[in-house]
């Protein structure tokens, strides 16, 4: 599955279960670690894991399972390695704390709509 598709089935994920601030970093010709990085965060633990156990599912709907997952149990931070894709679900404390969007600064912010 192309790439585009799989952020844009993630970003369904995080709409449906209500995730905040979600933001896509286009990491192309910066890193190659992956194409995009999917950021959001959930006011609970639970919403934290309802957002990745969502984006699973989805992504799992079209035949695509993670690389690896991180993070499930505890569901401070959550990361779902989908190799050109990678999902960040955070509780705030947590992502305003590692600041993902200033680590990655140099990486352009991206509409859903323009990938």
């Amino acid at each position: 599955m192309k790439e585009a598709r799989m952020a844009r089935l993630a970003y369904q994920a995080i709409e449906e279960k209500k995730g905040l601030n979600p933001v896509i970093l286009d990491l192309r010709g910066i890193t190659l670690i992956a194409d995009y990085f999917i950021i959001t965060s959930g006011t609970s633990t639970t919403q934290v894991q309802a957002i990745a156990n969502r984006v699973e599912e989805l992504l799992k709907d079209e035949g695509v399972k993670p690389l690896n997952i991180e993070g499930l149990n505890s569901a401070r931070w959550v990361l779902l390695d989908y190799g050109s894709v990678v999902v960040h679900v955070f509780l705030e404390e947590e992502r305003d704390f590692y600041d993902l969007e200033r680590l990655w600064g140099d990486a352009k912010i991206v509409d859903i709509d323009s990938i």
